[in-house]
């Protein structure tokens, strides 16, 4: 009878170790920077105290209802916590789940993170502008200087008075840098908060897991203009096959962290034993024979987690692609703390490299180039 083996579903996967690439080597980002004394504020569904950001929580604020509830860490975790412990891992991850391998491009940053996730589980606009007039309310005591905003509003709005329009408005007048994912549905509009002129709106592009930009293709993002002709998004970064963390003590983390052993066995019997062990983890009967059809079963279930390793999944959106950028953002502002948001947008927008053969419509500037941009914040000349 011949060996099976199961193998992951991300290109340039090997047998014997993780090929994925990190963040920082996905981007080409410095290594001189991490984000030292920049605090980004991640308004989101939820999150958790994962262990590759919980000592530099400054605040979890619970504004799931209108009685918003500041806490010292978060203190509930539900399945809503998935969504923003990705995007602020993915962000400002210090990799010590990975023994650094996985490590986010701002990992000294401190947190503020906003759950508007309502009871419900539902985020509606209404639940994003209290996130954010909390923090335009909070500011002087939180001192945020990034926001990043990875959900999305209801309907398109032409509406310079918008409340949520007006919402990031307030903030980069105050002077925070606000950058926001414009969306995953392809389609030619942008909802707010995504819509207001003054954010920073990310798209995506697919690197297909390779440095070789000949490899690269469009994320399908959506992309349209603002109220004021200011086309969005403004840039693109990665937002495929990118490394997430499983949330902590979830069914999703435990079925990984079986699949994943299966990752690393050949032969029937080792695969039999290690499903017999975990079958109600896995769903299966104890006594299941591994046949073709079960052994696709398996397969399948891999392929449907995108597993990387025990304690990650591979991800992709402009959910992902929003908190990449808000982290070479506060690289910059590390390098440069007296940058205000419309020089980092400038910045950006003038490093950005555009992606082939692909309308600007569609693309803004191009693609986030972060060793270029750190090093044009260093060097501007502040009068």
């Amino acid at each position: 009878m011949p060996r099976f083996k199961f193998v992951s579903n991300y290109p340039h996967y090997a047998e014997d170790h993780v090929t994925l690439l990190p963040t920082p080597t996905r981007v080409q980002a410095l290594p001189d920077y991490c984000g030292r004394g920049v605090n980004i504020a991640f308004v989101d569904s939820g999150f958790s105290r994962h262990p590759d950001i919980a000592d530099r929580i400054i605040v979890h604020a619970d504004a799931s209802t209108r009685h918003i509830i500041e806490q010292p860490t978060v203190m509930d975790i539900s399945p809503l916590s998935w969504h923003g412990q990705m995007t602020s891992v993915i962000c400002a991850g210090d990799g010590r789940v990975s023994g650094g391998h996985f490590r986010g491009i701002a990992y000294e940053a401190r947190l503020i993170l906003v759950k508007v996730s309502t009871p419900q589980g539902a985020i509606k606009e209404a639940d994003i502008l209290r996130g954010l007039r909390w923090l335009y309310d909070t500011r002087r005591r939180y001192k945020p200087h990034i926001v990043n905003v990875s959900v999305g509003g209801d309907e398109v709005s032409h509406d310079p008075h918008h409340p949520l329009h007006t919402a990031v408005r307030k903030l980069v007048n105050a002077g925070i840098v606000v950058i926001i994912a414009a969306g995953n549905s392809g389609h030619s509009f942008i909802v707010p908060p995504a819509s207001a002129p003054e954010a920073l709106t990310i798209g995506g592009y697919n690197d297909h897991n390779s440095l070789d930009r000949r490899q690269w293709s469009l994320y399908h993002h959506n992309y349209a203009c603002a109220y004021d002709g200011t086309p969005k998004p403004e840039l693109i970064a990665p937002a495929s096959l990118i490394a997430s963390p499983l949330l902590p003590d979830s069914a999703t983390a435990r079925e990984i962290g079986v699949l994943a052993q299966l990752l690393h066995v050949r032969g029937r019997e080792t695969i039999k034993r290690i499903v017999q062990e975990h079958h109600e983890v896995l769903g299966v009967a104890e006594d299941a024979v591994m046949d073709a059809e079960m052994l696709n079963y398996l397969q399948g279930r891999i392929y449907h987690h995108k597993v990387i390793d025990a304690q990650h999944q591979h991800v992709d959106g402009s959910s992902v692609a929003a908190p990449i950028v808000a982290s070479v953002v506060a690289q910059m502002l590390e390098a440069n703390p007296c940058l205000t948001p419309s020089q980092v947008r400038q910045i950006l927008l003038d490093t950005a490299q555009p992606l082939p053969n692909v309308p600007e419509a569609m693309q803004g500037a191009g693609c986030l180039n972060a060793a270029e941009a750190v090093i044009a914040a260093r060097d501007l000349v502040i009068a």
